[in-house]
């Protein structure tokens, strides 16, 4: 019989794919648009792949965590990923401002994501945090 995953697992497999995604994405920034858009472009796509990296990361940590429920919080970082930083990318590579305009929201949904983490962790006793 096939063994089957837990949602921690699938989680952590999600984040390291996340991971991958953003070593692959900064290294063609760094070496495949070097010259071909303007600095301010250039710096766009860094600030992406930098919170990329970081929040997959965070992704990573909570994806181990077993005590508490963070699936809410889980979320908002991953939404965080692809609203912030796919389209800082996306920017960056095309110029078109639709993209710059949903930078924000992503923005928002990491700090959605770090403030329920704050309050979980400072304002619930241990037995109570789900």
């Amino acid at each position: 019989m096939p063994k089957t995953t837990t949602p921690n697992k699938n989680k952590a497999a999600l984040a390291c794919f996340l991971l991958f995604l953003a070593v692959a994405i900064g290294a063609f920034g760094a070496h495949g648009l070097k010259g071909k858009v303007s600095d301010l472009a250039m710096e766009t796509f860094k600030t992406g792949s930098l919170y990329h990296f970081f929040h997959a990361t965070g992704l990573l940590i909570l994806s181990q965590i077993k005590e508490i429920n963070i699936k809410k919080e889980y979320i908002f970082m991953l939404i965080g990923i692809i609203l912030f930083s796919f389209n800082c990318y996306l920017y960056a590579i095309t110029g078109v401002k639709q993209f710059a305009m949903i930078v924000p929201i992503g923005g928002f949904s990491f700090l959605i994501a770090w403030l329920m983490l704050c309050f979980k962790f400072f304002f619930q006793s241990p037995g109570k945090i789900s």
